[in-house]
């Protein structure tokens, strides 16, 4: 009974955080559609994106113990992802109106902090959560210049309406930093080593839970 109550905890929380990894993307991924805040929003989309996936990879990574289950972990969010990509076109809306995020680098760098450390949950929490908030926005602007230009896009569809509190101003790009990129990298590293300490306590909790 408890193996089977194991696993069922175990899928569970993968399916609750790649669904919530999901509504994520499609909340903070369609920056591109607003081109005025394009690069305000691409800090805000790093950051969340960059703890919802530290916090689950180490989760799933601390309760398997295994070397691998983290890159595993985001390709399951990544499909689940791109599920919600092909839902949103089907309805209309524009091929790059959802941005999907590139998670497997990221998590191939927080296997590799836990292996080279021969499973050492310290530097995992250190060295996987630094990798993780560093490498993640740089591989998301690789991906957005693959992608069509958001001044394209912005003129070529209807802007949606928006309530007066959101409406742009001006454009915000370059008004109160310089790189999108260096701001999201930073405040990720950071802010990730933090989600990495807590990914490592849920599975404490998880093993309490199923031994009480």
């Amino acid at each position: 009974l408890m193996v089977w109550l194991r696993r069922c905890t175990h899928y569970l929380f993968i399916v609750v955080v790649a669904v919530n990894g999901t509504l994520l993307t499609i909340n903070a991924g369609d920056y591109i559609f607003y081109t005025d805040w394009a690069w305000t929003s691409f800090v805000v989309f790093s950051i969340s994106q960059t703890l919802m996936l530290t916090v689950g990879a180490v989760y799933y990574l601390t309760f398997t113990g295994v070397p691998g289950t983290a890159t595993y972990y985001g390709l399951i969010i990544t499909v689940y992802t791109w599920v919600a990509k092909g839902a949103w076109f089907a309805l209309g809306y524009p091929y790059d109106f959802i941005v999907t995020p590139v998670w497997l680098p990221s998590c191939m760098l927080l296997d590799l902090a836990y292996w080279a450390t021969k499973r050492n949950k310290h530097s995992l929490i250190l060295f996987g959560g630094v990798l993780v908030g560093m490498s993640l926005p740089l591989f998301n602007m690789v991906n957005l210049i693959t992608i069509a230009d958001p001044l394209e896009t912005a003129f070529k569809y209807p802007r949606p309406t928006l309530p007066p509190y959101m409406t742009p101003i001006e454009p915000q790009v370059g008004k109160f930093y310089n790189s999108p990129v260096a701001l999201g990298a930073g405040a990720g590293a950071v802010l990730s080593v933090t989600m990495a300490a807590l990914g490592c306590k849920l599975t404490t909790w998880t093993y309490r839970w199923m031994a009480a």
